[in-house]
């Protein structure tokens, strides 16, 4: 315990006075700032409307329902954000994470990866050195069962499906859902 002397005291009030005012202004200050962990956004370019990407979550699970898979469906664009999710009756409750996962490395690392399929990224990074760096990052999954959207020549979105007994029953099934809306996305 600190003892202060009697004539200390009022200057001493006011130091901490000034101390929570300094200290309150910051924190409130931090509310105002931006953010750097949150998500991007997409500003301009093609954006997939939400009508196709629900129609192509839609198809994929009906095409996977259709072999006798209970599974998943996320679209995410390439802001990573979850652009449509289809749960199929019956479907575990790890398949929405997995659908969005592989949705997520598709819409996110195609790009710059050069690939639409994530199973043949999958393959292709399996005997590199890297690939725990890649697998490590917030929601990447080196899991087959992910297909890119491409607009204009350039990805713009991704369907992950989650669930079948197998990534490359779930990236069929992907496929069926990209078929689905590809002829009505701009060239």
């Amino acid at each position: 315990m600190t003892f202060f002397p009697a004539h200390a005291l009022p200057k001493l009030r006011a130091s901490k006075f000034v101390q929570a005012v300094i200290a309150s202004t910051f924190v409130s200050g931090l509310s105002l700032a931006p953010i750097g962990a949150s998500a991007q956004v997409q500003s301009k370019g093609y954006n997939l409307p939400l009508s196709l990407a629900v129609e192509a979550a839609q198809e994929s699970l009906r095409a996977c329902e259709a072999n006798g898979y209970k599974v998943s469906v996320a679209v995410v664009d390439t802001a990573g954000e979850m652009r449509a999710f289809v749960k199929g009756d019956h479907s575990t409750v790890h398949t929405k994470t997995t659908s969005f996962r592989k949705a997520y490395t598709v819409a996110t690392l195609g790009p710059i990866f050069a690939f639409d399929a994530l199973g043949v990224f999958t393959e292709k990074v399996r005997t590199t050195p890297n690939a725990s760096a890649l697998a490590s990052l917030p929601d990447v999954i080196l899991l087959a069962g992910g297909v890119a959207i491409r607009a204009r020549g350039e990805i713009v979105a991704a369907i992950g499906v989650g669930g079948a007994p197998g990534g490359d029953k779930d990236e069929v099934c992907a496929q069926a859902g990209l078929a689905k809306i590809k002829d009505r996305l701009p060239n």
